[in-house]
């Protein structure tokens, strides 16, 4: 005869008191109110359902784990596979717990994966897509915008009552940049060169063809030479808009895409804001390097000695080292050591003759430039 069917009435699981990692064999019992469970030891337990959260065992295959009580909760494990269908039966609130919490898990799994993807994406955009986006908006951009914005800068940084204005040196001075851009074909942007009465040691190009030299750095030159490789290698950032993407890239995406569709008085709110803060932002390396060849060929197309490109990046390296003064030019045009390296390889495959910059002009008179009394 077939055994007679019998109803499970215990079940034989292990507790955990939450206060030692000690494992008591318990044989568990399930009632319309709650669970109770005697431990080997001679204890008992009683605990309501409405006491308790389902944190394992949602599947048939593995253990049931129920847990009671706050940081360092009370366990009750049961592995027996039966225990998970006669819980569900006698307690089924416990059950909509257990399935309210697999959901806020899963709810909390999406929503980090989600965040972990939306920070690859921000990175992304950050290192790839932001300096696409701004070389390809900066080529489109109207040079009238470039050249407000150079305006703003000039306006902030070198507004009138500090620039130098002595009218005969600052003629020598577009000498210069007539000399190192004569041999370009023609290009759109009306190069002016602009000296700040300012002991900071730099130099910068601004959008729409402005140049700003400090006083500080102009006062480390010593010939019209040494000058000539800091302005060639600003006229290149001009002419590739290096200026006007380095602009883009710190403003914002907004900028970058109100730019990209023509709003050119949409992105003027930004880039005006952007444009004050230029003489602090580093160009990225990539276009320092381009800065600096293709101002290295500038001056050899102009039959310019580039040693004094060299000579000069040499000494701003060596005197920047101990004075903090020298840091500002440094910090904002870095990887010294190896740009002086490349420019050096660079100028040593020339064998042309060089012409020499104001031969007739004593260079030591350019440090009283500021001299004269300002506007």
């Amino acid at each position: 005869m077939p055994e007679p069917y019998t109803i499970r009435t215990t079940w034989e699981g292990y507790y955990l008191d939450g206060q030692s990692a000690v494992r008591h064999r318990a044989v568990v019992s399930l009632f319309s109110y709650g669970l109770v469970f005697s431990t080997e030891d001679g204890g008992s337990h009683s605990w309501p359902y409405a006491d308790l959260r389902q944190t394992q065992g949602f599947h048939a295959d593995e253990p049931v784990r129920l847990e009671r009580g706050g940081d360092i909760p009370e366990l009750l494990v049961v592995p027996e596979p039966a225990f998970l269908t006669a819980l569900s039966q006698t307690a089924p609130q416990l059950a909509t717990r257990a399935v309210r919490l697999r959901q806020r898990r899963r709810l909390w799994l999406r929503t980090s994966l989600a965040a972990i993807g939306a920070i690859v994406l921000v990175m992304a955009l950050y290192l790839w897509g932001i300096p696409v986006l701004s070389a390809l908006v900066a080529s489109r951009i109207p040079l009238a915008w470039e050249e407000r914005l150079g305006r703003e800068v000039v306006a902030h940084i070198a507004p009138p009552e500090k620039q130098c204005t002595d009218p005969i040196r600052l003629r020598f001075l577009e000498a210069i940049i007539t000399t190192l851009t004569g041999s370009l074909p023609e290009q759109p942007y009306t190069l002016r060169i602009l000296v700040v009465d300012d002991a900071t040691v730099n130099a910068f190009a601004a959008p729409g063809g402005y140049i700003v030299v400090f006083r500080g750095l102009l006062d480390l030159t010593g010939s019209a030479e040494e000058l000539a490789g800091v302005l060639a290698h600003e006229v290149q950032h001009i002419l590739q808009h290096h200026v006007t993407r380095l602009l883009l890239e710190h403003a914002s995406t907004g900028l970058l895409l109100t730019a990209l569709t023509g709003d050119v008085s949409g992105a003027m709110v930004f880039g005006l804001e952007s444009a004050r803060l230029l003489g602090t932002l580093q160009h990225r390396r990539q276009h320092e390097a381009e800065a600096d060849v293709a101002g290295l060929q500038l001056l050899l197309a102009a039959a310019v000695d580039p040693s004094g490109m060299v000579t000069l990046f040499e000494h701003l390296h060596e005197e920047g080292q101990n004075a903090p003064r020298f840091l500002h030019y440094l910090s904002t045009h870095p990887n010294t050591t190896q740009r002086i390296a490349t420019l050096k390889a660079l100028a040593g495959q020339s064998s042309r003759q060089f012409r020499k910059l104001l031969p007739d002009y004593d260079w030591e008179d350019m440090y009283h430039i500021c001299a004269a009394p300002h506007p």
